[in-house]
C-alpha cells in the first residue's frame, strides 16, 4: 500500500487568489454537500482514495512521473474538490489488497466491481463503468469457446480476490483456479507454468495477446464486471452522496472523458441508474 498526498493549496498570493477565483467560480455550479455526508466521506479531513492498479482500465502510473492516473483518479480528484478537501491516494495492486484494507480502516472510497461477496462489507454505487471478463489460452490449445474451460484438468490463472476470481469460485464446477497475488503476475504464471487458461479483464488480455503470439483469446465474455465506487458499510450519508454524484458524472460526459484520456476509450460507461 502506497499513499500519495494532494491538497489545493499553493505557495504564494498569486496561488491564493487563484485558488480563491476557482472556488469562487466552483461555488455557482457544485451542488452543496450535506455536512454527514462529508463527515463520513472525510472524517480524518481528507478523502482517502484506495486506487487499484490491478485493473489498468481504471488506474495506470503515468509512465514519465509514477504517478497514478485513470478515470479513478479523476472521479476522486473531482469527489474531494467538491468536499472541499484534500485526497490522498492509496494505492494497491490488486483488488483483493483494497478489501483487504477495509479491515484496518484505510480508506474511505474505493473503486471496486461490485461483488455479492464484497457487498457484505461495502456499499457500493451503480456502476459507472462496464467491462468484460474474457479468457486467454495458448495459441494451439485445444480449448475454442467459453463452454470448454470448464472441464477436469483445465487450469485457469486468476489474480486473487478479483471480481472474475470471486465469479468463476462461485461458478466454475470441475476446471481449477490458480490464485495469484495480482491480475498481471496471474498471466506470468499462466505463461510459466504452461496452464491450460488465464483468465481477466478484456483490455488488457487483448493487449497481452497482442504482444504474445503465442497465446490466443477465446471468442465471447464469461461475465460483465460492473466497476462501481464503494464505501464501508454503515456510512449512509455518504453512500447517498457518491450514487448521486456518479450519475452525475456519467451524465456530464466526466467518465468518458476520463476513459479516453487515459487511453481506454473502448471501455463502456454505465447506463443511468434506475431504481436505487
Amino acid at each position: 500500500m502506497n499513499a500519495l498526498n494532494r491538497s489545493a493549496g499553493g505557495a504564494g498570493l498569486a496561488a491564493v487568489l487563484l485558488l480563491a477565483a476557482a472556488l469562487l467560480a466552483s461555488c455557482a455550479t457544485v451542488p452543496t454537500v450535506p455536512p454527514k455526508a462529508r463527515s463520513e466521506l472525510a472524517p480524518t479531513g481528507k478523502l482517502r482514495a484506495a486506487i487499484n492498479f490491478g485493473n489498468p482500465v481504471l488506474a495506470q502510473r503515468d509512465q514519465a512521473s509514477g504517478e497514478p492516473r485513470g478515470v479513478s483518479v479523476d472521479l476522486a480528484d473531482e469527489l474531494a474538490r467538491r468536499l472541499g478537501v484534500p485526497v490522498e491516494l492509496v494505492t494497491y495492486n490488486s483488488a483483493g489488497r483494497v478489501f483487504d484494507a477495509l479491515k484496518t480502516g484505510a480508506w474511505d472510497v474505493a473503486f471496486l466491481a461490485i461483488d455479492p461477496a464484497r457487498a457484505t462489507e461495502i456499499a457500493f454505487t451503480a456502476p459507472y463503468v462496464i467491462i468484460e471478463g474474457i479468457y486467454l489460452v495458448p495459441a494451439d490449445s485445444p480449448l475454442r469457446s467459453i463452454q470448454d474451460i470448464d472441464r477436469e484438468g483445465v487450469c485457469v490463472a486468476v489474480g486473487n480476490k478479483s471480481a472474475y476470481d470471486l465469479y468463476l469460485t462461485r461458478t466454475l464446477k470441475r476446471a481449477q483456479l490458480v490464485r495469484v497475488p495480482t491480475s498481471a503476475e496471474a498471466l506470468d504464471v499462466f505463461l510459466k507454468d504452461k496452464l491450460e487458461a488465464a483468465a481477466g479483464v478484456k483490455q488488457p488480455l487483448l493487449q497481452f495477446a497482442k504482444t504474445h503470439p503465442n497465446v490466443r483469446v477465446i471468442d465471447g465474455r464469461f461475465m460483465i464486471i460492473e466497476q462501481a465506487m464503494g464505501t464501508p458499510k454503515g456510512r449512509e450519508a455518504a453512500l447517498l452522496y457518491l450514487r448521486e454524484f456518479i450519475e452525475e458524472m456519467k451524465a456530464s460526459g466526466f467518465v468518458a472523458r476520463g476513459l479516453e484520456k487515459s487511453g481506454q476509450g473502448d471501455a463502456t460507461v454505465a447506463p443511468r441508474a434506475t431504481g436505487q
